[in-house]
C-alpha cells in the first residue's frame, strides 16, 4: 500500500477490518476467533501510540516553552489557550442540548427496551457510579493538589497523568528562560534531539496505522451487542453523531476559514489522518503523536505553539465528550419520563464543561463523569445503564471531535500570535514516503 495516501490506508483497514469481523460473526466461534487473535493486534497498536505519549508531551512542551524569548509569551499563549478551549466547550455543550431539546430522543425508547437495557447493563452502571461516587469524597481543592506530583517518575509511568507530566514540564521550560543562554544551549540541544527521535518513532508506529486500525474494526464489529438494541437507540445515537458532525464539519472549519484563511479542503487534508486515528483508537492521547505532527508540519503552526497547546488540549479539551454529555443527560432524564428545566439545562452547561475539563484522554472516560453531570440534575445516575450498549462507537465519534477541536484552537492561538505559516506541504504523502523506510 505503499503508493496509496496514509488517509486512504486508514479507511482501507477501516472498511476491511468492518467486512472481516462481520464474516467472523456468521460462524462459530468466530468472535472468540477475533478476540483471541485479531484483537491483540490493535492493542499492541494502540500500545505502541501510548507509549510515546508521556515522552512526546515532556519533551516538546520543554522545547517549545524554551523556544520562547520570555516569560510574558508564554503567559500570553496559555491563557489564549485556556480561554479558547473553555469557549469551544461551551459551544459544544449549547449545541448538544439544542439538538436534544429538537430530537426528544429519550422520549422515543420502549419501556420492555428500556428494562432490558437496565438488566444488561445495570451491574456495568453500579460500577461507574460507585467509583463516581468515591471521585466525588474528595476535597473541593483536590483536583489542584493532583496536579502537582509528589514524584514525577510515579507520574510519568502512567498516561493518566498527563496533567502533572504538563506541570512538571513548564516548571522545566520556565527554568531554562530564566538561565543564561550559554547554561541552557546544552538542554535545549538535547531536547532538540530527543524531539526528532520521538518524531521518527511516530512515523514508524504509523506504518502500522493501517493494519492496527484493521484489527481494532474488526474487534469492534465482533463484540458489539445485538442490532435490535442499536434500533432501539438510533434516536438517542443520530442526536450525538448529528451534533458531532455539525462541529466537525460545519462549526470548526468555518472559523479556522474565517480568522485564518485555511480553505476547508487544506484543513480536512492536514488532519484527517488524525482524525481517523482517532476515531479507531478512541484516544485523545493515543492519537496525540500524529494530531502534533500533523498540526506541525501541514498546517502551518510553529513547534512552540504545537508543543504547548495541543499536549493540553489533549488533556482538559474534550469538546464532543462535553456534548455527548449533554445530550445523554437529558435523554436518560426524558427516558424516566422527567422533563429538564431551563435552569437544569443551564446546570449541565457548566457541569458538563468541568467534566470534559476532568476527563482523562482514554477510551470510556466520558461515561464516568456523566454520573456527576446525572447527579447535577438529579436523575438516577444508574441511567447511564441506558447507553453502554452504544456508548463504543459514539466514543469513536466524539474523539474525532476533541482531535479537531485542539487542531482548532493550536490554529488560533498561532494565528493571535503571528506563528501560523499555513500549508506549507502541498502533497505530503509523498514526503512521508521519502523519509520513511
Amino acid at each position: 500500500m505503499k503508493n496509496i495516501a496514509l488517509h486512504w490506508q486508514i479507511l482501507l483497514g477501516m472498511v476491511i477490518g468492518i467486512v472481516v469481523g462481520y464474516i467472523f460473526t456468521l460462524f462459530p466461534g468466530g468472535t472468540d476467533f477475533v478476540r483471541d487473535w485479531i484483537k491483540p493486534w490493535g492493542t499492541m497498536f494502540i500500545n505502541a501510540l501510548k507509549l510515546i505519549a508521556i515522552p512526546l508531551i515532556l519533551v516538546s512542551l520543554i522545547k517549545g516553552i524554551s523556544d520562547l524569548n520570555n516569560i510574558s509569551q508564554l503567559s500570553a499563549m496559555g491563557t489564549r489557550t485556556l480561554g479558547l478551549y473553555i469557549a469551544s466547550t461551551v459551544l459544544a455543550v449549547f449545541v448538544g442540548l439544542s439538538i436534544v431539546n429538537i430530537v426528544n430522543p429519550g422520549y422515543l425508547i420502549q419501556e420492555d427496551t428500556r428494562e432490558e437495557l437496565m438488566a444488561s447493563f445495570g451491574s456495568e452502571a453500579d460500577t461507574k457510579v460507585t467509583m463516581a461516587e468515591a471521585a466525588k469524597e474528595v476535597g473541593p481543592l483536590q483536583a489542584l493538589v493532583d496536579i502537582i506530583p509528589e514524584n514525577i517518575f510515579f507520574a510519568a509511568s502512567s498516561n493518566g497523568n498527563m496533567l502533572q507530566v504538563i506541570f512538571f514540564a513548564l516548571l522545566f521550560g520556565i527554568g531554562l528562560i530564566l538561565v543564561a543562554d550559554e547554561q541552557s544551549a546544552p538542554v535545549k540541544a538535547f531536547f532538540d534531539g530527543v524531539n526528532e527521535v520521538i518524531m521518527k518513532i511516530v512515523d514508524l508506529i504509523m506504518l502500522a496505522a493501517p493494519y492496527g486500525v484493521l484489527a481494532l474494526m474488526a474487534t469492534l464489529v465482533a463484540e458489539s451487542p445485538s442490532l435490535d438494541i442499536f434500533y432501539a437507540l438510533g434516536a438517542y445515537a443520530g442526536a450525538v453523531i448529528l451534533g458531532l458532525g455539525i462541529l466537525t464539519v460545519l462549526v470548526y472549519p468555518t472559523i479556522v476559514r474565517f480568522f485564518t484563511g485555511i480553505s476547508y479542503k487544506d484543513f480536512f487534508k492536514g488532519i484527517s489522518p488524525a482524525q481517523l486515528l482517532a476515531f479507531s483508537t478512541s484516544s485523545s492521547a493515543a492519537t496525540l503523536p500524529v494530531t502534533m505532527e500533523r498540526v506541525e508540519e501541514h498546517l502551518g503552526v510553529e513547534k512552540d505553539v504545537v508543543s504547548f497547546v495541543c499536549p493540553v488540549g489533549a488533556t482538559i479539551n474534550m469538546d464532543g465528550t462535553s456534548l455527548y454529555q449533554a445530550i445523554a443527560a437529558v435523554f436518560i432524564s426524558q427516558a424516566f419520563g422527567d422533563d429538564v428545566t431551563l435552569g437544569e439545562q443551564l446546570t449541565i452547561v457548566l457541569t458538563a464543561t468541568l467534566a470534559s475539563i476532568g476527563s482523562a484522554a482514554v477510551p470510556g472516560a466520558g461515561i464516568l463523569m456523566l454520573v456527576i453531570v446525572l447527579e447535577s440534575i438529579g436523575v438516577n445516575p444508574a441511567g447511564i445503564a441506558l447507553i453502554f450498549a452504544i456508548d463504543r462507537p459514539l466514543d469513536m465519534c466524539r474523539t474525532i471531535v476533541n482531535v479537531t477541536s485542539d487542531s482548532t484552537v493550536a490554529l488560533l492561538v498561532a494565528k493571535s500570535m503571528g506563528r501560523l505559516t499555513g500549508p506549507k506541504v502541498k502533497n505530503w504523502d509523498d514526503n512521508y514516503r521519502k523519509k520513511t523506510p
